[in-house]
């Protein structure tokens, strides 16, 4: 016996919970980076480590009640995540899709499922419909490459995420009417309770998270781990709810992600928060929990056991197979966005082992430990062949976004976001920043603070220096790089301009706070004096609420100002605010050509549901300014410089009108000029 140690601590299977966990962490370390060497996906080596030490294996770890409970709430997680990373503006676009999809996916398992089970099987009508729900439903297993592939947004997979909702919902209503029917409780009440019961469920938590979040994250004046607690709270609460009503929990948390998508913007340090605990910790988790699920000795146990895995196992890949090629064929997905809906869906553990194991306890004839067997055994293939094949497929959705236009040639974004010290909102000024950065580019944020010269110039570096600081500590919440400068010079505006050419800036991000100075023609002396010396892309912000809980986005667009050369890339900076707040779009042009401007805006990248809505004159624009929006909309004027194309004297009044008579925040954006008017790699060249 090692000194110091009880007796009993190193003896299989582990009971010390350090020592478990411990385990569990160096397993979650090290399977992925082996695997890596060999090009398969890291999920895999967790789920076969599972298997190796679980109970079936070399027994160091229990399945009990912990890591049951660790590996459910890895699977909320993930289903969580999937909601929160797609996008929402097209998926409800697209919600016709998933539906489609999600049929497919479930009626012809479930149909060809039911004809096995009865004709070659032997089971009744209720059993053998009872062994199709199994593989008719899937396990998102696969969501961890798609994450970090960055395809979440991709149409095929948003398709099969959606779809997976649908379809494991109606695996678990035969389930429920199953057992219903074996207890004998099968009635008109219980389907009316069940109807009523998820009609609640899903318009309640639709109308009454979002405003709840709004209010939160409205009423939280600094960003904090309260915000991630929050989201904790709403993600537990919605799949405990989900239960309540008759449904699986991972329907609860993929709504929960869904109603708190647009609140929670991809760039932001609350995201990557988010998803670093699931990455590091509890979808690992829920993988472990599978592998440990696994046992191979199934495959000499009986033969029985091998031909129901095996069935199950060609029937899912055959099923799954042909889901995702009716669906590719219907919308005209290529061949790896077909692989892709395969490799998702065809991932089995949560749902089927449920099921196998409720019509077991039930006594559902048939399902005895031979089909619980069966069942395993399938979910050892599918874990392997799931993330196997949507590891391929990612690569090639991957490499053809990659081949999509775009003009490497080009000069990188390069962010510059001047900070003065009176400023008591810069990091609301670099959230701006952050949603308008091209998540392409490698380039860090560069912010800037001007100290003029003076006795205590010395000191008032230092202030500035710290400031900065901060600034960086909360970027690295979003894992993006922060370059703080400080300068000295006499003239603000010059230190401003100066730092914009030496580091080659294409995008100024500058605030506002509104307020009237006595040098002032548009904005004051230090802004104004910007915008003339610089030809760079330039956004003035006065943003005081945090940016995620915008409800819509209301662009003012000046007469001709279509025609500024700038005009694209300025929309197109509007519309990745859109996309990655969630927020609709209304496009007010001072003009009576809506359609004219529909054509215009559509051609822009990336594509976000806009609504035109022209006024005739000056006066309409600010009649709609004082009487139309709301405190939660977010104002952006799309401006132009003195003397460029769309400039007109009542733009010189017009930032003032806007802080006059709008409550909520706004941006008056002014298009790039001179080398950089050339703004075609911003349109949609399809």
């Amino acid at each position: 016996m090692i000194p110091f140690v009880a007796e009993g601590v190193l003896s299989p299977p582990f009971e010390d919970p350090i020592l478990i966990f411990g385990l569990a962490m160096v397993v979650f370390l090290t399977a992925p980076l082996v695997l890596a060497r060999y090009r398969l996906p890291g999920i895999v080596g967790i789920i076969l480590v599972g298997a190796a030490i679980g109970p079936n294996g070399l027994g160091l770890l229990e399945r009990d009640a912990t890591i049951q409970l660790l590996g459910e709430v890895g699977l909320i997680y993930l289903m969580f995540v999937a909601g929160l990373e797609i996008n929402l503006n097209r998926f409800v676009e697209n919600t016709d899709r998933s539906v489609v999809f999600g049929l497919l996916s479930f009626v012809v398992p479930q149909g060809v499922g039911t004809v096995v089970g009865v004709y070659l099987l032997g089971l009744t009508v209720p059993a053998a419909l009872l062994f199709a729900s199994i593989f008719a439903s899937h396990t998102l297993l696969a969501y961890p490459i798609v994450n970090r592939l960055g395809l979440a947004k991709n149409e095929a997979v948003m398709t099969t995420i959606g779809g997976t909702i649908l379809t494991d919902t109606l695996a678990l209503l035969v389930l429920a009417v199953v057992i219903a029917a074996e207890a004998g409780v099968l009635d008109a009440a219980f389907g009316g309770r069940l109807a009523i019961g998820l009609a609640l469920f899903f318009v309640g938590v639709w109308i009454v998270v979002p405003r709840i979040g709004a209010w939160f994250f409205r009423t939280l004046n600094e960003e904090s781990y309260f915000e991630f607690l929050f989201v904790m709270v709403v993600l537990f609460a919605c799949a405990f709810l989900a239960e309540l009503v008759g449904v699986e929990h991972i329907i609860g948390a993929f709504l929960a992600g869904l109603v708190l998508n647009r609140l929670i913007p991809e760039t932001g340090p609350l995201m990557n928060r988010i998803e670093f605990v699931g990455n590091a910790l509890f979808i690992p988790f829920f993988l472990l929990s599978v592998g440990m699920l696994v046992d191979v000795r199934v495959v000499t146990e009986s033969s029985a056991s091998v031909v129901i895995g095996g069935s199950l196992i060609v029937m899912v890949i055959v099923t799954k197979v042909a889901a995702a090629w009716l669906t590719g064929r219907i919308y005209g997905y290529s061949s790896d966005e077909v692989l892709g809906i395969f490799a998702l869906s065809v991932g089995q553990a949560a749902a089927a082992l449920a099921i196998v194991g409720i019509g077991f306890d039930a006594g559902v004839p048939g399902f005895d430990q031979t089909m619980i067997n069966g069942v395993v055994l399938m979910i050892l293939v599918v874990s392997l062949v799931s993330p196997a094949a949507m590891e391929r497929a990612g690569r090639g959705i991957a490499s053809e976004r990659e081949r999509a236009p775009y003009d490497p040639s080009e000069a990188p974004q390069r962010l510059l976001v001047p900070v003065s010290s009176a400023a008591d909102h810069a990091e609301r000024l670099l959230d701006v920043a952050l949603l308008v950065r091209n998540p392409r580019t490698e380039e860090p944020i560069r912010t800037l603070s001007v100290v003029r010269p003076g006795e205590d110039a010395e000191r008032d570096v230092a202030d500035a220096e710290e400031r900065l600081s901060r600034l960086g500590r909360y970027a690295s919440g979003a894992e993006v790089a922060v370059e703080g400068q400080t300068r000295v010079d006499y003239n603000v505006a010059s230190g401003i301009v100066r730092a914009a050419v030496e580091n080659r800036i294409t995008t100024v991000v500058i605030g506002w706070d509104g307020a009237r100075s006595r040098r002032q023609r548009v904005f004051g002396d230090v802004i104004d004096q910007v915008l003339r010396r610089t030809k760079q892309l330039v956004l003035v912000a006065r943003v005081r609420e945090p940016l995620n809980t915008t409800d819509r986005i209301v662009v003012l667009l000046p007469p001709e100002i279509e025609h500024n050369a700038g005009f694209p890339e300025a929309i197109h900076t509007v519309n990745r605010i859109a996309e990655a707040t969630g927020a609709a779009l209304l496009a007010v042009p001072v003009s009576e050509g809506d359609e004219e401007f529909d054509r215009l805006l559509a051609a822009v990248e990336p594509e976000v549901p806009t609504e035109v809505q022209g006024v005739p004159d000056w006066a309409g624009l600010l009649a709609l300014l004082r009487d139309d929006v709301r405190k939660r909309d977010l104002v952006v004027c799309v401006s132009a410089r003195r003397d460029a194309m769309g400039w007109h004297p009542q733009l010189q009044t017009l930032p003032k009108s806007i802080s006059t008579l709008v409550d909520g925040d706004f941006v008056v954006v002014y298009p790039a000029s001179g080398a950089r008017a050339d703004d075609r790699r911003f349109l949609q060249l399809s």
